[in-house]
């Protein structure tokens, strides 16, 4: 079973937010074993399998995937939907919701996962910013979709959870000049001193701009990390998971 704390004796949070890594599930090579991706040639039965679990072990009856693409759409996760919904929501890479007990889901491997919420407001999302998503502007979309639904950015808490580091995301040099001019602040240099992007760096410059001063990032970079999947490392591999939810 993946691996969470304890909370069951604890005063439950307004917002839950949890980052699965590889290990735990039922997946075999190149998968294994806790992949969460159902679009990357593993076992469905295995990703079936995979969900239950991570549904169970976060105690969520209703858990919503999304199909990504890379793109900057948002898409709001509403009562009417949720009863027409049947498998991931179709063509869109972040999910907003203010409804209780039902779990967004973002799946990465080197893409940062971005977890969105504002408290107070009871405003949540989950964002998939990759290379192009990021800039794009993804984030920047779903801050203002959020405010839309009644959340202010001072009170937006953003976590991004494990990525692709700058350190060893390398990159063509136009490639790097071209989001940088969408995302400043993503350009870098990597460890070997070539062109590199340092996405989750660019998207906190992004959220000051915005007006979100609560930024939290796991440092741990997918690429270098085994117990994370990386599609830079393996190519053919899992996906693991990002989780908001409001219990």
């Amino acid at each position: 079973m993946p691996h969470m704390s304890d909370t069951s004796h604890a005063v439950q949070p307004p917002v839950r937010k949890v980052f699965t890594n590889r290990n735990g599930g039922v997946s075999v090579e190149p998968y294994g074993s806790f992949n969460l991706g159902d679009h990357v040639g593993d076992d469905p039965a295995a990703v079936a399998e995979n969900r239950a679990r991570l549904a169970r072990v976060l105690d969520l009856d209703r858990m919503v995937y999304m199909e990504q693409i890379h793109s900057p759409t948002v898409t709001e996760v509403t009562a009417d939907l949720l009863e027409t919904l049947d498998g991931p929501v179709e063509a869109t890479d972040a999910l907003v919701t203010t409804l209780r007990g039902v779990g967004l889901a973002v799946l990465v491997a080197d893409c940062v996962p971005v977890l969105l919420a504002d408290e107070t407001a009871g405003v949540v999302a989950a964002v998939h910013a990759g290379r192009m998503g990021a800039r794009n502007g993804i984030v920047a979309r779903t801050v203002e979709r959020m405010c839309e639904l009644g959340a202010l950015p001072a009170h937006i808490h953003a976590l991004m959870g494990p990525a692709a580091s700058g350190e060893n995301y390398e990159v063509p040099a136009e490639m790097a000049a071209d989001v940088e001019s969408k995302l400043p602040g993503s350009r870098t240099r990597t460890r070997q001193g070539t062109c590199g992007l340092d996405i989750r760096q660019g998207l906190t410059r992004q959220l000051l701009r915005l007006g979100v001063r609560q930024i939290d990032a796991d440092p741990r970079c997918t690429i270098d990390t085994p117990e994370f999947f990386s599609y830079r490392r393996e190519g053919v591999t899992g996906r693991q998971a990002g989780v908001i939810w409001m219990p």
